[in-house]
């Protein structure tokens, strides 16, 4: 059987796994305090670099693995609040009306969710955060600021940034 020498991605692919997991992994265990989570987050950065659309030389490999594990963790506290929030909404619904939501009403609040998730799209990641701890966890902007390590002012421009943002999709979107 024939085997085709590997490509030179691939070879890329392989070299920075191999110079660089073990350091992305000691990385993420001190972000997260979990190894098991670190795991986890280390293979599905990994998983990212094989299977972008436009492979590429990288030319500063430890800044480009953390830009990719920190937005997917990101993108993994942002489910978890959405899941929070869908739990809470739940459980008032239940409190309220006592029984569990039809299958039309879980159906119209998971296209809620995603309809709040694609305004979002293409929001820059600073701005979608700031919006996303005011509106969904009731963050003031002062905490914002802190947890962002940027000036209230900032926050605020974030947050308005969001708003047009939101408002803009909405527009296209009719």
């Amino acid at each position: 059987m024939f085997h085709s020498p590997p490509s030179a991605i691939r070879l890329e692919t392989e070299a920075l796994y191999r110079d660089h997991h073990r350091w992305l992994l000691g990385w993420l265990r001190l972000r997260l305090g979990c190894p098991e989570r670190a795991a986890d987050f280390a293979h599905d950065t990994f998983y990212r670099v094989l299977t972008r659309p436009q492979p590429s030389r990288v030319g500063r490999p430890r800044a480009f693995l953390t830009r990719i594990a920190t937005r997917l963790m990101i993108d993994d506290s942002r489910r978890a609040r959405l899941e929070r929030a869908w739990l809470e909404a739940h459980a008032a619904f239940m409190e309220e009306h006592g029984a569990a939501p039809s299958p039309e009403e879980i159906a119209e609040l998971v296209d809620t969710l995603e309809a709040v998730a694609r305004l979002l799209d293409g929001l820059p990641d600073k701005p979608r955060r700031a919006f996303l701890m005011s509106r969904l966890d009731g963050m003031p902007q002062a905490d914002i600021a802190r947890a962002l390590g940027v000036t209230v002012s900032m926050v605020k421009k974030y947050l308005a940034q969001a708003l047009v943002h939101c408002h803009l999709a909405l527009r296209e979107s009719a």
